[in-house]
C-alpha cells in the first residue's frame, strides 16, 4: 500500500521569517519606544488566522488585509506598499537547516507532498529554494479553502488518489495542521515543535520532534 508523508511548509520545512520582515518593511514607522512589538506581531499573527477561516480568497490578499488590520489596531499608518513588501518577501525564504537532507532520506520509502496554506506563485520560489523534488505540491489556491477548513485536506487527499489512512503529516502548527487532523483517521502524525511549546493530551496520538532532523528515523528510513 502506497504511503505518503505529508508537511506543511511554512515554519515547517520553510524558516517563515514573516515577523521579523514585518519589522524590516514598517521600520521607519515604528515608534519601538511606544509599541510592544511581541503584541503586534501576535495580532498580525490572529488577524492572518482569523482571515482563513472566512471565505476563501488569495493568499496575497489575506496578507494584505491582515498586516493593515493589525496596524490600525495599534494606530499605524498602512501603505499598499507595505503588503506588497511582505508578499514579495516570501518566495525568499529558505529552508530551515536540518530540512533538505531529511527529505532526501525520507524519498528513499515515501512519496512526499506539500498541504501549505499558500498561493501556487509564492510557494513555488520556496520550493525551489528546499532544492528537493516533491511528488505534490498542494495549495490552498487549488483547494479554494485554507487549512483549517477540512475541505483543503480531503482535496490534498484526492489529489494525491489515497485514503487518509495512507498518510503521514507532518507540521509544525496547532490550529492549521493538529487540531483539524486529529479524527480524520491519518496513519500518523508528528508535532515538529521547533519553539518549545507544551502540547496537549486532547489531541493524541502524535509523534513529537524538535525539528525534521529525526524524521527519517522514527519513520523507518
Amino acid at each position: 500500500m502506497r504511503e505518503i508523508v505529508t508537511f506543511d511548509a511554512y515554519a515547517t520545512l520553510i524558516n517563515f521569517e514573516l515577523g521579523p520582515t514585518t519589522l524590516k518593511v514598517l521600520e521607519d514607522r515604528l515608534d519601538l519606544d511606544n509599541l510592544d512589538v511581541d503584541e503586534f506581531l501576535d495580532d498580525f499573527r490572529v488577524m492572518r488566522f482569523q482571515a482563513v477561516l472566512e471565505a476563501y480568497r488569495p493568499y496575497h490578499e489575506v496578507l494584505h488585509s491582515s498586516l493593515r488590520n493589525a496596524m490600525r489596531l495599534h494606530g499605524l499608518e498602512y501603505r499598499e506598499t507595505d503588503g506588497e513588501a511582505l508578499v514579495d518577501a516570501v518566495p525568499t525564504f529558505g529552508p530551515f537547516p536540518e530540512v533538505p537532507e531529511a527529505l532526501r532520506k525520507l524519498k528513499t520509502k515515501y512519496e512526499i507532498a506539500i498541504i501549505s496554506n499558500s498561493d501556487d506563485n509564492l510557494i513555488a520560489r520556496n520550493v525551489k529554494n528546499i532544492g528537493v523534488e516533491f511528488d505534490y505540491v498542494i495549495t490552498a489556491q487549488q483547494a479554494g479553502a485554507y487549512k483549517p477548513d477540512r475541505q483543503t485536506f480531503k482535496h490534498a487527499f484526492r489529489t494525491m488518489g489515497v485514503e487518509s489512512s495512507q498518510v503521514i503529516h507532518v507540521a509544525q502548527g496547532w490550529e492549521y495542521d493538529h487540531i483539524p487532523t486529529r479524527d480524520l483517521g491519518l496513519k500518523r502524525r508528528v508535532w515538529i515543535n521547533r519553539y518549545g511549546r507544551k502540547g496537549s493530551a486532547d489531541y493524541q496520538p502524535y509523534d513529537e520532534l524538535p525539528d525534521l532532523s529525526g524524521l527519517p528515523k522514527l519513520l523507518g528510513c
